[in-house]
């Protein structure tokens, strides 16, 4: 990392005034719901109106879908897929998109994705879009949602944003039904011999309230329930959200919520959802949430978004009922991973398509000039002017994902330049050269100014790399032991030199071998900002050791969790959150929403 740079000053455009986000969403005009879904080439009969620009999809329209014959899912051997979704799904290309570790400065990784989407149904491609579901906390928090920027978003931006179709309250919901339970059973008699010291399963609200992180409960005398220390997550880091996102259907994720450990007896046994006879009541608050939500871009390219983990404590991707639906109605489907490749791209490629059976056609690895930058050592406030040293001392780290991508995994991939006026040739030329000598393509990215006529070049290269073949390789095999899984995740794919596995990391390892858990996949909980642990330590660090604190297990996810850090399963709202600019007037119209 560079310690001292040089700022040229360097000639550039003056910049193009572009309205907010919310104020090109209210002034688009939308088709009916309807006309996305023809379009998308679902059947009226499998739609589900929530009024006129919103859907839930139902999954009978795989059972529609077996009986047009339309082909195979692409899977690897051994993929848990229901009969009914491998048999007829065809074999769209599946396009995922990254970044590099994200920055104050910004990457743009879903407004790229959209208008990646947006520029393949210009060329004349059937296009579906799968995305994640924005969190309440974050869009109340910190300014950012989840539905793109600029010309290249997702709409109605304002309901996706905020209560949607109800699938977090429903999760929510379900989870805390569950805390009820457990406490209930345990003032009840307790038959399943909680020990109330280590009862695993938290309580969840879809909000930043760091207040909630850590509580007493059951205060105020015998009959209101038996004292205990307790706790909230933010919603999207429940163990329900990761299973409703990895549940193939209704008897799978059936299956999995009776898997989920949520505490151990005196004599250190798993009690499991199943032994308190939860999973039919929650299954049943979970009935709509299961479905994909139906919307579509400013330009009408259908978009499913279903499901929001969270990418630091779970695996961070859209449902595999969306994703898989999404292949099966159209030729190219552009999903994303969250934060950084070396988090969200490496917990989608080892974690989502190793339990559903996909396999990526291309990788888009998304980077700015300016997060670059601040990669090379400069602070966010002295971004402006044209840097070539601090760029070149940023670049280590795009090109350290470019390396895992096309040699680690063994996908092809190409790299966005989600570029900003201020960027000058010389930059972007900088760029274009170091990527070539790792054998990635590079793109401009101008949708956020331009919709998908500025991604055009980009889709033009997505085309011509997914339909070479690959050699999608996995970074560890299931039946290696989850010590060796996790060195590998962090000598393979973050360059660290060893890891350092404290005496309760190690007991935590040896007892989930005993439960006969240990062939699960690793799901690493580290900072997104850093290839390391250490969110200080950016570009691409060098001669570091990670060190892994605690490990816990999702088995209804069916993954281990490696917690790395300090990683927080309950965010905290900024000195100046979001939600003091949000507001809506007499008329109904929403402001201050980005």
């Amino acid at each position: 990392m560079s310690k001292k740079t040089t700022v040229t000053k360097a000639k550039v455009q003056p910049l193009t005034k572009v309205p907010s986000d919310i104020e090109i969403a209210q002034k688009t005009k939308m088709d009916d719901i309807e006309k996305i879904a023809a379009k998308a080439g679902i059947p009226l009969k499998h739609l589900e109106r929530y009024g006129n620009h919103k859907a839930k999809v139902s999954l009978e329209i795989f059972n529609d879908l077996q009986k047009n014959e339309k082909g195979a899912i692409k899977g690897a051997s051994g993929a848990k897929a229901s009969k009914a979704q491998n048999a007829t799904s065809k074999n769209g290309k599946l396009i995922m998109v990254t970044a590099i570790n994200p920055t104050p400065a910004g990457e743009g990784k879903s407004t790229t994705t959209i208008g990646l989407a947006d520029a393949l149904t210009l060329l004349g491609k059937n296009c579906v879009v799968a995305l994640r579901e924005p969190s309440l906390g974050p869009v109340f928090g910190v300014k950012g949602g989840a539905t793109g920027g600029g010309y290249a978003q997702v709409v109605p931006m304002e309901d996706i944003n905020l209560h949607f179709t109800g699938d977090f309250h429903a999760i929510g919901a379900a989870n805390n039904l569950l805390a009820a339970l457990i406490d209930n059973h345990i003032q009840q008699g307790n038959e399943l011999g909680f020990d109330i010291t280590r009862i695993t399963w938290r309580r969840a609200v879809d909000m930043n309230d760091r207040q909630l992180r850590n509580i007493i409960c059951g205060l105020g005398g015998k009959s209101n329930g038996v004292p205990r220390e307790d706790g909230f997550d933010i919603t999207v880091a429940s163990e329900i959200m990761a299973v409703l996102c990895l549940a193939e259907n209704i008897t799978d994720l059936k299956a999995r919520l009776g898997k989920m450990i949520v505490g151990y007896t005196g004599a250190n046994k798993p009690i499991f959802t199943a032994d308190l006879k939860a999973v039919g009541a929650m299954a049943v608050l979970l009935k709509d949430a299961i479905k994909p939500n139906l919307v579509q871009t400013l330009e009408k390219t259908p978009v499913l978004i279903h499901g929001g983990p969270f990418a630091n404590i779970a695996h961070g991707c859209n449902s595999v009922i969306a994703t898989k639906m999404a292949l099966s109605l159209g030729d190219y489907v552009v999903t994303e991973s969250g934060f950084g490749a070396d988090l969200g791209a490496e917990k989608f490629l080892n974690i989502k398509c190793r339990q559903a059976g996909l396999v990526p056609d291309a990788v888009v690895i998304v980077a700015t000039v300016r997060a670059l930058k601040m990669h090379g050592g400069v602070a966010k406030d002295q971004l402006a002017g044209e840097n070539l040293e601090a760029l070149k001392a940023g670049l280590p780290n795009l090109l350290r994902h470019i390396e895992n991508i096309n040699k680690n995994f063994a996908l092809p991939c190409v790299v966005a330049i989600n570029k900003r006026t201020e960027d000058t040739d010389a930059e972007i030329n900088l760029i274009k050269d170091e990527c070539k000598k790792y054998g990635a393509q590079v793109a401009l990215s101008e949708v956020w100014a331009k919709g998908g006529a500025g991604g055009t070049e980009l889709a033009k290269i997505v085309i011509d790399i997914a339909n070479q073949k690959n050699n999608f390789t996995l970074t560890y095999e299931n039946s290696a032991c989850p010590m060796d899984k996790i060195k590998s995740i962090a000598t393979k794919i973050y360059r660290a030199d060893s890891v350092n596995f404290s005496p309760k990391a190690v007991t935590q390892i040896k007892k989930i071998k005993r439960m006969g858990l240990g062939e699960l996949p690793i799901c690493m909980a580290k900072t997104q900002y850093s290839f390391s642990d250490d969110q200080t330590k950016l570009g691409a660090p060098e001669g570091f050791s990670v060190s892994v604190k605690e490990v816990r297990v999702s088995a209804g996810a069916g993954f281990i969790v490696a917690l790395t850090g300090d990683i927080m399963t309950m965010p905290g709202l900024p000195k100046i959150p979001s939600a003091n600019f949000i507001d809506i007037d007499e008329s109904g119209k929403i402001v201050g929403l980005f």
